[in-house]
């Protein structure tokens, strides 16, 4: 396997972290992915005790988790004859940090906005 490290660029880290962000923001869109990343935060699990609480199929359950693991919010590991699941808290870090840098973004452009209101204000009552 040929080693691509050395054509990383600015852009194609960017375009990973995207595609990254994507994932995690894909897997926690639906409820019942949500409800597990709930259940394994208490510990890790097996599977069927995972998908113990839904009623559905067990074959629904597997996909739930391939797009948790797909997005790296979960990993598995074998301990005899059982998978044992855990939860990989990381990625949703990484998705908080990068919301927060909107949410500063956003704060910064509304108090200006406030700003530029008070001061016509300001200017409005004086004679």
């Amino acid at each position: 396997m040929k080693n691509d490290l050395h054509n990383i660029t600015p852009y194609g880290i960017m375009l990973c972290m995207v595609v990254q962000l994507t994932d995690v923001l894909t897997a926690i869109s639906h409820p019942t992915r949500r409800a597990i990343i709930g259940q394994l935060a208490n510990g890790p699990a097996r599977f069927l005790d995972i998908a113990k609480p839904f009623d559905t199929a067990l074959n629904a359950v597997t996909k739930h988790l391939k797009s948790l693991e797909k997005a790296g919010l979960i990993e598995r590991r074998k301990q005899g004859r059982e998978v044992i699941i855990s939860f990989r808290g990381e990625p949703l870090r990484e998705v908080a940090g990068w919301m927060n840098e909107y949410e500063r973004f956003w704060n910064e452009r509304l108090d200006k906005f406030e700003q530029h209101f008070k001061n016509n204000k300001k200017k409005e009552k004086k004679p």
